[in-house]
């Protein structure tokens, strides 16, 4: 699905609304955290952004350990320079083990997953700072704390994404996102 510049900014906005709530009931996280993880979850709401990378067959890879192995491969002329890939990983850690962390850990990699979190956003902060980007320091926030962000996440997920019982453990988020595309996008 493709949302339009203005209904995409309102999703970011229920999400940024969402990570304010669960940062402040949790005493953590500062107001620039908030707006990247928001971020992230407005990028990630949509499957074909959170499972974009393709192996050398054309299938997804929904890997954290596929993904390194394929990114290494220097047969790929397509992928994405070193920066970008190790902040997709740290995002996508940060995504699956914070708001899917029972099925990141029924796969038994959560330690892993946020291990490679901090790792990726580590190497992001490293190369900005090299480069002199701005933003550096929030990759380096996002770092030292991602296991706190990650249960921000798991936190937020229980409190308003809940699947229902015996439901996929996805179902509760993009029900969640659905409805309110559905019931908050037709109020504006």
């Amino acid at each position: 699905m493709q949302l339009q510049p203005s209904s995409q900014k309102r999703l970011h906005g229920f999400f940024l609304d969402l990570t304010h709530k669960s940062f402040a009931q949790l005493g953590g996280g500062d107001g620039q955290i908030a707006e990247y993880v928001a971020e992230v979850l407005t990028e990630f709401s949509f499957s074909d952004r959170w499972a974009r990378m393709r192996d050398a067959e054309g299938k997804r890879i929904t890997s954290v350990v596929a993904m390194l192995v394929e990114q290494g491969n220097p047969d790929r002329d397509h992928l994405l320079d070193e920066r970008q890939f190790r902040k997709y990983v740290g995002d996508y850690t940060l995504f699956m083990s914070g708001l899917f962390r029972r099925f990141v850990e029924r796969g038994g990699c959560l330690r892993y997953y946020l291990d490679e979190g901090r790792r990726s956003y580590a190497k992001v902060s490293t190369l900005d700072a090299a480069l002199y980007r701005p933003g550096f320091a929030i990759f380096d926030e996002l770092s030292k704390g991602f296991e706190y962000y990650s249960g921000a996440l798991d936190y937020m997920r229980k409190c308003f994404f809940s699947p229902g019982p015996n439901q996929d453990p996805f179902a509760g988020f993009f029900r969640q996102v659905e409805n309110w595309m559905r019931d908050g996008l037709s109020r504006n």
